[in-house]
């Protein structure tokens, strides 16, 4: 199945970039970030922001993301994929992070979540990694498909990414 990403959630005020690889199949039915159930992407962003719960509204979650000056996007604009496992991704179009960064230049880290993201950003943007006035944080994923990574795991390894 041909998949197509998100626009990025973010304003002129960002200066952090967290980085997914491509949207699940529930997502991309919702056309939302991070709509599956067992996703713990929104939960973890609540609690590293001080935050009681992440809404359940998805525009006020963008909009917890935004308060917090943090923009989301996806490594991977298209590619072809069957079902949601990033290890089924194929044909990819990477999205263009040169253009982002010269639209909103105070983004000063970029955070990829999970492997596949980690990997494709790598992978089409080996220039950006040179720059020194951005942090680069390679994380594990929020995925349901990450179990082993329990929640106040992903908390420790993602805090120092967002409070640095």
């Amino acid at each position: 199945m041909n998949c197509t990403g998100f626009p990025p959630s973010i304003d002129k005020n960002c200066h952090t970039l967290i980085l997914g690889s491509m949207p699940g199949v529930t997502s991309l039915q919702q056309q939302q970030y991070y709509a599956h159930p067992q996703n713990r992407f929104w939960p973890l962003m609540a609690r590293l922001l001080n935050e009681p719960a992440a809404p359940a509204d998805y525009q006020q979650r963008l909009q917890m993301l935004l308060s917090h000056h943090i923009a989301l996007w996806d490594a991977i604009g298209s590619c072809e994929r069957t079902g949601s496992l990033d290890s089924a991704i194929k044909n990819v179009q990477g999205n263009d992070f040169t253009a982002l960064l010269q639209e909103y230049p105070r983004i000063r880290t970029i955070c990829c979540n999970g492997g596949k993201s980690a990997q494709t950003f790598q992978r089409y943007n080996k220039e950006l990694l040179h720059r020194t006035d951005i942090a680069f944080h390679f994380l594990p994923s929020t995925s349901p498909a990450n179990a082993r990574w329990r929640m106040d795991m992903l908390a420790d390894a993602w805090s120092q990414a967002i409070h640095p």
